[in-house]
C-alpha cells in the first residue's frame, strides 16, 4: 500500500458510508441513538477533506489523520471508536511512502486491540468488533499464505461482512444497545455492519 492507495481507501469508505447511510441510520434507530450513519458520513466528509488540505506523505499519516478527523468531528461512540482504530493502526506502521501487507495487517491489529481496550468489547458481544475480529483473521491468513494486498483486502471484506450478519442472532453486551437486553436479539449491529463497509473500500481500491 502506498499513500495514494491509502487515500483512495479513505475515499471509497467515505463513499461507501454515504451510500449506506440511511440504511446505518435505520440499524442504528432499531437498537442505538440513531445517528451512526450520519455521524460517520459527517465524519469520513471530513477525512476526506482533511487529506485533500493537507496531504500526507506517508500510509501511517494518511491513517493517523483520518483517525484524528474522525475523533475530532464525529459524536457519540463512533468517533472515539473509529478515530483510536485508524490513528493507531497508524502509529503501528513505519513512517514510509509505501507499506507491506503484512505491516498493513499489524497495524490494523494494533487498531484492534486499542479498540477493544477503549470499549472493553469482545467477540460476541454485538459490536463492530465482530466484523473487525474475523476481518483480520482472513486477512493475515492470506497474508501468510503468500497473498497480496488485493488477496487479502478481499477476504477481510467477505469475512467482516459475514461478521456482521451474524451479529442479528446476538444480543448485545456492549454500548447502547446493551441496555435493550433481549430486544437487542435480531437486528444487524450497525458499528459491524460500517466496519464491513471500510473493509469493502479496502478491497475495491486494492
Amino acid at each position: 500500500m502506498d499513500v495514494a492507495l491509502a487515500r483512495d481507501w479513505m475515499r471509497a469508505a467515505a463513499d461507501l458510508i454515504a451510500a449506506d447511510a440511511d440504511r446505518l441510520t435505520q440499524l442504528d434507530s432499531a437498537i442505538g441513538d440513531g445517528d451512526h450513519g450520519v455521524n460517520l458520513n459527517r465524519g469520513f466528509t471530513a477525512v476526506v477533506a482533511a487529506l485533500e488540505k493537507s496531504p500526507p506523505e506517508t500510509v501511517s499519516e494518511v491513517l493517523v489523520k483520518a483517525g484524528a478527523t474522525l475523533m475530532s468531528r464525529v459524536g457519540g461512540a463512533s468517533g472515539p471508536l473509529y478515530g483510536t482504530a485508524l490513528r493507531s493502526a497508524g502509529k503501528a506502521l513505519p513512517a514510509t511512502a509505501e507499506v507491506a501487507p503484512a505491516d498493513l495487517g499489524a497495524a490494523l491489529q494494533a487498531g484492534l486491540a486499542a479498540v477493544r481496550k477503549l470499549g472493553g468489547a469482545a467477540p460476541g458481544d454485538k459490536t463492530l468488533v465482530d466484523a473487525f475480529t474475523p476481518a483480520l483473521e482472513a486477512f493475515d491468513k492470506a497474508v501468510a499464505q503468500g497473498g497480496g494486498l488485493a488477496e487479502a483486502a478481499g477476504a477481510a471484506a467477505r469475512a467482516a461482512e459475514a461478521g456482521a450478519e451474524a451479529t442479528v442472532p446476538l444480543q448485545a453486551r456492549k454500548g447502547r444497545a446493551s441496555y435493550l437486553g433481549e430486544r437487542s436479539i435480531g437486528h444487524q449491529d450497525p458499528g459491524a455492519t460500517s466496519t464491513s463497509l471500510i473493509f469493502r473500500a479496502l478491497a475495491d481500491v486494492s
